[in-house]
């Protein structure tokens, strides 16, 4: 009797590919209303997230955001208005040209959805109509309305890729805490009961194209590609 594949085995669910609950517990976003000003409580090393996360009181309670490179505790960032200073949350149509931000809202008052990750950040661009356009990451442009509120600064952490993983074990937990599927084990090598590029004599690669309306388990490799092969 054959058993299910790794895809299968996790879109059932089960303890095995399921992350610790724990490890999410910081609600990373901004409160709908947000005016005055707030404190940095503490800066929180959360297993969840590749930056640090900054604990902001403010009048109404305490937030979360990943905190700026720079950022100390204690220190007074304000919501709203003019000021251009890292930690500052503000408007995207208040922030001048050639500013870093981050956590940035996707539509206004969702509370921050892009640019979370360490050492990433957005620059803002120019503004055309009732748009402020802002160089991603990515190094593509994108629009967003000027009530969006972003971060001014850059996310800490951005050196944490250069210090070499040195152990499998080390590599073994920061995948777990994440809910990742590690070590990664090569499609073609393993054997057919396992995979449908399992098998074959000198790992021949079999195409990669499933069917549009194949199961899961069978829906791997490209899935609705528009074209295959190299550029």
């Amino acid at each position: 009797m054959g058993k299910r594949i790794i895809s299968q085995a996790r879109g059932k669910g089960g303890f095995t590919y399921r992350v610790k609950r724990k490890a999410f517990v910081y609600r990373v976003k901004y409160p709908k209303e947000l005016k005055g000003y707030g404190t940095v409580i503490n800066l929180i090393n959360s297993p969840a997230h590749s930056a640090p996360l900054a604990r902001i009181r403010y009048d109404k309670g305490a937030f979360y955001i990943p905190a700026f490179k720079g950022m100390v505790e204690g220190q007074k960032i304000s919501f709203g208005g003019n000021e251009i200073k890292e930690g500052n949350i503000l408007r995207l149509g208040d922030i001048p040209i050639k500013t870093f931000v981050y956590g940035i809202e996707s539509k206004p008052g969702d509370g921050g959805v892009f640019i979370k990750a360490a050492g990433s950040f957005a620059t803002v661009n120019r503004i055309i109509g009732n748009e402020v356009m802002l160089s991603m990451p990515s190094k593509k442009e994108r629009g967003f309305h000027p009530d969006c509120r972003a971060t001014i600064g850059i996310i800490a952490g951005s050196g944490r890729l250069e210090k070499p993983i040195l152990k499998a074990g080390k590599k073994h937990h920061m995948t777990k805490a994440r809910g990742k599927l590690w070590p990664r084990t090569s499609a073609v090598k393993m054997n057919v009961i396992d995979h449908p590029f399992g098998s074959g004599r000198g790992k021949r690669i079999k195409s990669k194209i499933a069917k549009r309306n194949a199961p899961p388990g069978r829906r791997v490799g490209l899935l609705r590609p528009r074209r295959t092969g190299k550029r």
